[in-house]
């Protein structure tokens, strides 16, 4: 590839790396996985969730950025090419759509024991919905963080 088309190539990804859309939602997901962390050691190890609520409220933002960034990302990659990178993060993209919807569901069982109905004690969240998620967001981790190297090496093989 000639010099200036490498060069148009890497300044085009380092604008999209900094574009706010994916910053806000790289810093969600750095948050979320951070309070995920520490309500799943924390309950282990105390029996109690601390930073559940803003963890409830940081994911119902997450949920609305993350909309907004995959439409807009599958608008420029489309359409689906058999190949490393786009496999992985379809399955990343899965596994955060996933992982989202049952954190809104527990979201539904926290909304009901803590704004709708209070109650003393601890939020009722169903086990097999609460496993499921935590396994999700193990997931996303995952399938993310190889999406992103898979696009990295791609691109860095396409430079030289």
């Amino acid at each position: 590839m000639s010099q200036p088309a490498a060069r148009d190539l890497a300044e085009a990804r380092g604008l999209r790396l900094r574009a706010p859309l994916l910053l806000a939602l790289g810093a969600l997901l750095a948050f979320e996985a951070a309070g995920g962390i520490v309500i799943f050691c924390a309950r282990l190890v105390t029996g109690t969730t601390p930073g559940e609520s803003l963890h409830v409220i940081a994911g119902v933002a997450l949920t609305g950025i993350y909309a907004a960034y995959q439409v807009r990302h599958w608008n420029r990659v489309a359409p689906f090419r058999p190949r490393l990178d786009y496999l992985l993060g379809v399955i990343a993209s899965l596994s955060l759509a996933a992982t989202q919807a049952t954190g809104l569901w527990l979201a539904l069982s926290w909304w009901r024991d803590r704004v709708a109905q209070p109650v003393p004690g601890e939020v009722s969240y169903p086990a097999a919905l609460t496993a499921l998620h935590n396994i999700g967001s193990v997931a996303v981790w995952t399938f993310v963080s190889a999406h992103f190297g898979a696009v990295l090496m791609r691109d860095r093989r396409r430079e030289s």
